[in-house]
């Protein structure tokens, strides 16, 4: 059967592959290649794992060793892997590492970011919907977990899970199985679980936003990934990454770095960790104008308080500041006492 039957037979596919793949089948003609039930489902997978974008793990510290070391021995298991560590500091890099070298290496990684997901849609992002299971449902949708079988699924920000999908997700690693929003059939999950989050789950179930028994279901492998102030020792081999990185990306060649630049980003505390590292390197490269690389010393302040603008902390890591104000709501974070530190 050809592509274009398929797609006849499955009205809503093509907005089903934009949608999870982000790419038009348009553009691709050879992706259906097969009218076997569940076929293009398979090609989604592939085309994930072609797709799926990753950075190296840079670095010889202690501090990050101790962390590899760990990947190591739980990679080659199924088991469920609690990441937790400060915005910025690569935990779906590690999660893709643990992948990489799993068993599973073959199959997809899909990630989410469940704080990126409006809570109400959050359940049929990872479960899928039937057609009609709620308004502007107009066909069945593929969840997250169909798409990771036999693979990865990585839930990041785990912490903002609302509580009804909680316990769908607990009912997924106590018995493999879910049911599509709006469905009554049971499908069978045949994925690994791995999450991260930089909240305190244990205070959060403490204040009843997250249950203690999904955290004990998550907590079987813990990883702590940590700040880069902890790991000073690999800021050389990581500004050498990012720069060769960003300047092959803008076909500049950059030769040398000035010692004062290294000397200022070993003694930044970098509060946005890894990706304020790289935020800070590639604006530098785009405004580089000789072979020595230098950054703007300006640039490494600490934001006391600031949400917004240039040196405020949404811009330092990386991050849109709508979420990071959501953010300090939930958490409960007073920004005023930062403002005040700086006063003194």
């Amino acid at each position: 059967m050809t592509t274009a039957a398929v797609l006849a037979q499955t009205p809503n596919l093509k907005g089903e592959i934009r949608s999870e793949i982000g790419f038009d089948v348009d553009s691709i003609p050879a992706l259906i290649h097969t009218a076997r039930p569940g076929g293009y489902i398979d090609c989604f997978r592939e085309k994930i794992i072609k797709t799926s974008t990753s950075e190296e793990i840079v670095g010889n510290s202690p501090a990050l060793q101790k962390v590899l070391n760990r990947v190591a021995k739980v990679a080659p298991t199924d088991s469920t892997v609690l990441i937790t560590g400060e915005t910025g500091t690569g935990k779906e890099l590690i999660a893709r590492a643990i992948h990489k070298t799993s068993k599973r290496s073959g199959r997809a990684f899909v990630s989410v970011n469940c704080a990126a997901i409006p809570q109400e849609l959050i359940a049929s992002e990872l479960f899928g919907h039937e057609k009609g299971a709620f308004t502007g449902a107009t066909g069945r949708r593929l969840g997250r977990f169909e798409l990771a079988e036999g693979g990865t699924i990585f839930l990041d920000e785990i912490g903002e899970l609302p509580k009804e999908t909680q316990v769908a997700l607990l009912r997924v690693l106590q018995e493999h199985q879910f049911e599509r929003v709006g469905g009554n059939r049971s499908i069978r999950a045949n994925v690994r679980v791995i999450v991260a989050t930089n909240r305190d789950l244990e205070a959060a179930i403490a204040a009843g936003t997250f249950r203690e028994d999904l955290f004990y279901r998550l907590n079987v492998f813990p990883l702590e990934i940590p700040p880069l102030r902890e790991r000073r020792e690999d800021i050389p081999m990581l500004v050498q990454y990012f720069i060769d990185r960003y300047a092959r990306e803008a076909n500049k060649r950059i030769k040398s770095v000035s010692k004062d630049t290294l000397d200022l980003f070993q003694s930044y505390p970098w509060p946005g960790n890894i990706r304020e590292l790289r935020n800070v390197i590639e604006r530098s490269i785009i405004l580089c104008d000789t072979e020595n690389f230098s950054v703007d010393e300006s640039w490494l302040t600490e934001s006391r308080g600031r949400v917004f603008g240039p040196t405020g902390a949404a811009a330092k890591m990386g991050i849109a500041r709508t979420s990071l104000e959501l953010k300090i709501r939930t958490l409960k974070i007073d920004k005023n006492r930062f403002k005040a530190s700086n006063a003194s």
